[in-house]
């Protein structure tokens, strides 16, 4: 008797949605039928790269790695790197993985699908900006949040040693985007270099000798929350000393400064981009429809135009709430459409008919954090149908319950208590800002 070959559902990108698929279709069909495929080996909530970046959150406590979800949760990981996909073939060609050394860990390796699932996320898009690539640092991955933090560690030092010089010297860091990330970077680097007294740095007055501006394109930061929102956020930054500049568009970047479209200079030492997204540049090379930032154009079902190919999350163009509407980059739009293609990659893996569905996002609403004890959010018809505004204290516990949930949608109630108190700890016991 002949042997069906078992259907091979691989997901590329282990984000936030990624992850819980394959997490969850692997407890329910195994290894066999279930590959999740990175080029990273551990996984990290992205929402928490800034806490990465200011050195508050140590990764090594808090990523995942995706060898010991695989065999905790029964689906087989692929470390690697897409360099091709062959859709005639219904082959995945991957990069050799090569070591610190340069030494080949992984060849190159062709990976057979029967379904594939797109979750590859977003990097940051410079627009086309001068000096960007070269000397902006976009927080796009753990790589890059740790080059961050040992470049901030670096100018710290530096910037002790010239004040003991020079009285008048101050450290200028600019963020460029006034989006969730640059608004929650720039309060965690305010706590974060408060502390750089703890590693002697004791010529640096934080408040006054460290300067963070942030430049917003729009007229007001988190432009596509509520008003009140933005409100609340810019005072609790203005609060904290940071500058605030909206309506400024950046023209070019320098090694020493940031330059506007009226042409004023803004002094920078480190400058972090954290202005718009793309997806990845290969989703164009796949002869599949996309739009002008790189996203696979999908239908209500998370269906590209070919029949074995779905995407989701951040690389996706969704089609949301009326005509030339598209859902936002949100892990919790990640998260239920995690939730939404489970059935549907069961059915293909039973081989069964696939009925028919269409995605429903439901906003929950949005928080932003804005230091370890403050925030702001607006909580969007979980309690009455109403739109409910909350901040400080509140806003900042939902806001750590996000990052909670994602985990418990993993890893289950046992871990998830387990990392949760650990990470709890860590925060209360030590120092904000680690070296190594």
């Amino acid at each position: 008797m002949t042997q069906v070959e078992a259907h091979r559902v691989v997901i590329i990108g282990g984000g936030a949605g990624g992850l819980e698929l394959a997490a969850k279709l692997g407890q329910r069909f195994g290894p066999q039928h279930v590959f999740l495929v990175d080029k990273a080996g551990d996984h990290i909530w992205k929402p928490s790269l800034h806490e990465v970046a200011a050195g508050t959150l140590d990764i090594h406590r808090e990523g995942l790695s995706y060898f010991m979800l695989a065999k905790d949760k029964g689906f087989t990981f692929i470390f690697g790197e897409v360099a091709h996909i062959d859709r005639d073939a219904g082959q995945i060609q991957l990069e050799p993985v090569l070591s610190d050394q340069q030494v080949e860990v992984f060849p190159a390796r062709r990976l057979p699908y029967d379904t594939l699932v797109l979750a590859v996320g977003s990097k940051s898009n410079f627009f086309g900006t001068p000096g960007a690539a070269e000397f902006a640092i976009a927080l796009d991955s753990t790589e890059e949040a740790e080059r961050f933090r040992l470049r901030l560690l670096h100018e710290l030092v530096t910037a002790n040693q010239k004040k003991s010089d020079h009285d008048s010297y101050a450290l200028n860091i600019g963020i460029v985007g006034g989006g969730a990330t640059g608004v929650e970077l720039a309060a965690e680097l305010r706590e974060a270099c408060a502390d750089a007294v703890f590693y002697g740095l004791n010529s640096l007055d934080p408040q006054k000798d460290i300067q963070i501006t942030l430049l917003e394109g729009a007229d007001r930061i988190l432009s596509a929350l509520s008003p009140k929102m933005s409100s609340a956020a810019q005072q609790l930054l203005v609060d904290r000393g940071i500058s605030v500049r909206t309506s400024v568009r950046v023209a070019r970047i320098e090694a020493d400064a940031l330059y506007d479209t009226n042409g004023v200079r803004y002094p920078v030492d480190l400058c972090v981009w954290a202005a718009g997204i793309e997806a990845p540049a290969f989703l164009k090379r796949l002869g599949l429809e996309t739009n002008r930032i790189n996203q696979l154009v999908v239908d209500g079902g998370l269906r590209s135009n070919d029949p074995a190919i779905f995407a989701m999350g951040d690389c996706a163009q969704v089609p949301w709430d009326g005509p030339g509407k598209f859902l936002p980059a949100k892990a919790q739009v990640a998260h239920q459409q995690a939730v939404f293609l489970l059935p549907i990659m069961a059915e293909r893996i039973q081989g069964k008919e696939v009925q028919t569905r269409q995605f429903h996002f439901r906003d929950y609403g949005s928080l932003v954090s804005v230091g370890h004890s403050r925030g702001v959010g607006s909580l969007m018809g979980v309690l009455t149908g109403k739109n409910w505004f909350v901040q400080g204290l509140l806003a900042r516990l939902m806001y750590m319950s996000l990052h909670l949930m994602h985990h418990l949608a993993i890893l289950g109630f046992v871990r998830t208590a387990s990392l949760a108190l650990g990470r709890l700890l860590m925060k209360r016991g030590s120092p904000r800002v680690k070296l190594h």
